[in-house]
């Protein structure tokens, strides 16, 4: 008899995971089935998920245990499926049957030349044709598949980006492998291309514009206005019912739109590839006034160089007071305002906007952000957005 055992890997309210490993023929499928369906008896509760990250082998009699299981539960997932028995799964026409999913490929970054790093992960290159962005610990696997689901959108709704190919796992980190060939980010160009300043900021602002063009078909992407509404939610830990309340009105004032909002359009996610500019780190892909993203290029390249400028020199690895002169020329060509005074004014509007954006993201932040958002909360939301409540329900009813 060739071996196999099952258990329980994990039990919840919501799900039992059952760990299946080992060969699964003829010869041992009997006391394998006798096995599972006794520990199912016993803990009743939860959907039931079959981890098949050490599964061997599986043989028509192991399958039709799935079938058993499936037929008894009404649906049945498996997880970390490998190569060779997802190819059994698939022709066999299980894969139609059963939610299946393949176990991640195991890649290495050791020794890997790192071409940006973020708040949310850092990308490495892999060779001259990929890159890998691993993420941050607190992102979860769930939001890097939609990242890669959303480029995927975003690709066949002819925006520029790179093609993502699959999730991987490098150590105790996820990551998303992209196609990428013979690139730079756009901060890196600044920095190995300073004779071409002008025309990189010309094409980092026509860029932008023509990204806020397009039109993504309805119900493409979640809207910025649900997005914002579920993070005011999130705030009761540091505001009364009252503020939350008013964040809510603040939010209703936005106007609909099916303009793309990546929500990060700094240089650092945006790559050159032979000339061509493409966005990358689509985790907050959304859709709505386009002026809400230029809230986050304000965030990035100019409020940032100022309050935080080791963070956003690890991001695009360019200086502070380089990022700066970026900003300030990247928005008088944004607006057209040539005039330094014209400028600060737009701005003034800006860090308003910009007040109530951090208001609704500190919920979300890594440990630190989060440990301190009473503190940021009391200096945006109760010192700037609240007294200039009417002129900021001006600006949102005008995105």
């Amino acid at each position: 008899m060739t071996n196999a055992s099952v258990m329980i890997k994990s039990i919840s309210e919501e799900k039992i995971i059952f760990s299946l490993q080992g060969r699964v023929d003829s010869s041992n499928s009997a006391q394998l089935e006798k096995e599972l369906f006794d520990l199912r008896a016993n803990n009743p509760n939860g959907n039931v998920i079959i981890d098949a990250e050490s599964l061997e082998y599986i043989s028509s009699a192991g399958l039709r245990i799935l079938l058993r299981m499936r037929k008894q539960e009404g649906e049945l997932e498996m997880i970390n499926v490998s190569r060779d028995v997802y190819d059994i799964f698939e022709l066999t026409g299980f894969t139609d049957i059963l939610t299946v999913t393949r176990a991640l490929r195991t890649i290495y970054v050791e020794g890997c030349e790192i071409i940006g790093t973020g708040c949310s992960g850092t990308v490495y290159r892999l060779d001259k044709d990929t890159i890998v962005k691993l993420y941050r610990p607190w992102i979860s696997l769930e939001e890097i598949q939609k990242e890669r689901e959303y480029a995927k959108i975003a690709f066949l709704n002819g925006i520029p980006t790179a093609i993502s190919y699959d999730v991987v796992r490098s150590g105790e980190s996820y990551g998303l492998v992209f196609e990428m060939l013979r690139s730079d980010t756009l901060g890196q160009a600044y920095k190995k291309y300073p004779e071409q300043y002008d025309e990189l900021t010309r094409k980092y602002v026509a860029f932008v514009k023509d990204f806020h063009q397009q039109r993504m078909p309805e119900d493409t992407f979640y809207s910025i206005q649900s997005l914002l509404h579920s993070r005011a939610d999130g705030l009761s830990e540091w505001c009364t019912p009252e503020e939350i309340d008013l964040l809510h009105s603040l939010i209703d004032c936005m106007p609909e739109s099916v303009s793309p909002i990546h929500g990060d359009l700094h240089p650092g996610n945006i790559m050159m590839q032979d000339g061509e500019l493409m966005i990358i780190d689509m985790t907050e892909m959304t859709t709505g006034p386009a002026i809400y993203d230029i809230i986050n290029v304000y965030r990035d390249i100019v409020a940032a160089p100022r309050l935080s400028p080791k963070s956003i020199e690890a991001s695009m690895g360019l200086p502070a007071e380089t990022i700066k002169k970026i900003g300030d020329d990247f928005f008088a060509l944004y607006t057209g305002l040539d005039d330094p005074e014209l400028l600060n004014e737009y701005y003034e509007k800006q860090e308003l906007l910009y007040a109530f954006n951090v208001c609704l993201t500190v919920g979300i932040g890594p440990e630190k952000i989060r440990n301190n958002a009473s503190k940021i909360l009391d200096r945006q939301l109760r010192k700037t957005v609240i007294p200039n409540e009417a002129t900021l329900r001006e600006l949102l009813q005008n995105l």
